[in-house]
């Protein structure tokens, strides 16, 4: 198995596969009868490996798993298509390993990747990680943060309430050499109450989704669906309500952020989508804008005449777009309120 995993990308049909996806498609073509012996030569950092790559294979076309199988196993061809997903792996694994491991494994594959515990950590968002540290012990968020690097530690500690962290400070600062035992007890604190947690909500809200597709129509189109959704499930509406970013929430963003957005967008496309917004909205822009820089926008919208509806909405859209786009690269900040309730994309 080592072997396979360690070659160079061969082409296998009309896919070129690495050496971990051909032992990967080995492993799914023996199957749960004749896989359980391999599995169980192999180490967890092995079975972690390729219990991943099993995970996100996809599918793999019947002659080129033949072609793959006749290379490695003597008149031995496949009867059909593969299909790597979480599902397959993980019943897979559980014909030859215990419970607790393959939910280990699988914990793994779907949280933040990382060797150990720390690792992982330095792949959680600061936003997600801070939310939970700020329900725990001051001690154990310092030990925590004593084991991340000083640019994420600083990111986490930025986002906790300003008494917590001033707590979480002094105690890292009269923080001696910290025991085996207390490290190991708060990393099984964090995988058990915290990575479980996060794998299984990595499966977004069903709301999100729907406030993200409202987020894309045009407005008289998000009117129409949402006043015939408030008359079906009102509560339902008023929650894709809270979870939309839209247009006119632009103006919560920072100086900073406001004049970053703006250098990303056609400055045609800022003219169009300020022709359809409301007052408060256009005096928002033109105020991020030195002033000549508000006055020529202004003269180019006059200039434009009359803009169709549509056109305005596209624009707005764009706008929007950009934003959670620039969010996402850690560009900007954008949030619904100003306050602490950051909407992160």
């Amino acid at each position: 198995m080592a072997e396979l995993a360690s070659r160079p990308q061969v082409q296998v049909g009309r896919r070129k596969l690495t050496g971990p996806e051909r032992a990967a498609v080995l492993m799914l073509a023996l199957g749960e009868q004749y896989g359980g012996s391999i599995f169980g030569l192999l180490d967890d950092d092995e079975l972690r490996e390729i219990s991943i790559v099993m995970s996100s294979l996809g599918t793999i076309e019947a002659d080129a798993v033949e072609q793959l199988l006749l290379e490695f196993v003597s008149r031995m061809s496949a009867s059909g298509a593969l299909i790597g997903n979480y599902e397959a792996t993980e019943r897979l694994l559980q014909q030859y390993l215990p419970g607790e491991r393959v939910h280990g494994i699988m914990d793994d594959i779907r949280g933040p990747a990382g060797r150990n515990m720390w690792e992982k950590l330095a792949n959680v968002q600061e936003a997600v990680l801070a939310n939970y540290l700020k329900n725990e012990y001051p001690q154990t968020v310092a030990v925590v943060l004593s084991k991340l690097s000083p640019e994420h530690a600083a990111r986490v500690l930025s986002i906790l309430p300003e008494d917590f962290s001033l707590d979480v400070v002094s105690r890292m600062l009269k923080m001696e050499a910290i025991q085996k035992e207390v490290i190991e007890r708060v990393e099984e604190t964090l995988r058990t109450e915290f990575m479980s947690n996060l794998s299984q909500t990595r499966r977004r809200d069903a709301h999100e989704v729907m406030a993200e597709i409202f987020n894309n129509f045009d407005r008289q189109t998000e009117t129409r669906f949402l006043a015939a959704l408030e008359e079906e499930n009102r509560d339902a509406a008023e929650r894709i309500k809270a979870l939309m970013f839209t247009f006119d929430d632009l103006i919560k963003l920072d100086t900073g952020s406001a004049q970053t957005l703006m250098r990303n967008i056609d400055r045609d496309k800022l003219a169009i989508a300020l022709k359809g917004a409301n007052e408060t909205v256009r005096q928002f822009f033109f105020n991020n804008m030195s002033t000549r820089g508000a006055k020529m926008l202004v003269d180019e919208m006059l200039a434009m005449g009359p803009v169709r509806l549509r056109d305005a909405d596209e624009a707005q859209t764009l706008l929007v777009n950009k934003a959670k786009e620039l969010a996402e690269k850690g560009e900007i900040l954008i949030s619904k309120s100003r306050g602490e309730d950051e909407l992160i994309f």
